[in-house]
């Protein structure tokens, strides 16, 4: 899992503040970042909740990535982005996917579609798991493109 994929799901509180850390460390072991990872790194279990938010921006800014905060809708499609590649990875199925994605989005924004495939799912009306597994994976693979 990359550094920009732990940070998203921490956004939508798939990870722990820690998580975030101990993947920069991750990133220093692999003789990635600067300073400001390097400050990321160094927080203690303790520090963390409270000293991620403050230091993030500036770590993604060092690393050339995207921020977005908590809260906001960008933030959620960058979690909803990083929950597909766990579907990807096989980390999650289908169905655990569209099921999330309707708690955290309902009926809006980027998760409408999967959040109407779990309904699917759950009426069963027209189409069988498998087919609906199918439908999933071509949104996760637009979603992740």
């Amino acid at each position: 899992m990359t550094f920009r994929d732990v940070v998203a799901l921490w956004l939508v509180k798939e990870k722990r503040a820690t998580d975030v850390v101990l993947a920069a460390c991750d990133l220093l072991v692999a003789g990635e970042g600067g300073e400001a990872v390097a400050r990321l790194a160094a927080l203690t279990r303790l520090e963390a909740d409270i000293e991620v938010p403050i230091l993030l921006p500036e770590v993604m800014r060092e690393l050339d990535l995207p921020h977005h905060s908590r809260g906001t809708v960008e933030g959620r499609e960058e979690g909803l982005r990083a929950m597909a590649v766990r579907v990807l990875s096989g980390e999650l199925t289908p169905r655990e996917l569209t099921k999330w994605t309707h708690r955290m989005f309902g009926h809006e924004d980027e998760g409408w579609r999967l959040s109407e495939l779990d309904d699917a799912y759950d009426t069963q009306a027209v189409d069988s798991d498998e087919a609906l597994d199918a439908e999933v994976m071509a949104e996760v693979r637009r979603i992740t493109s």
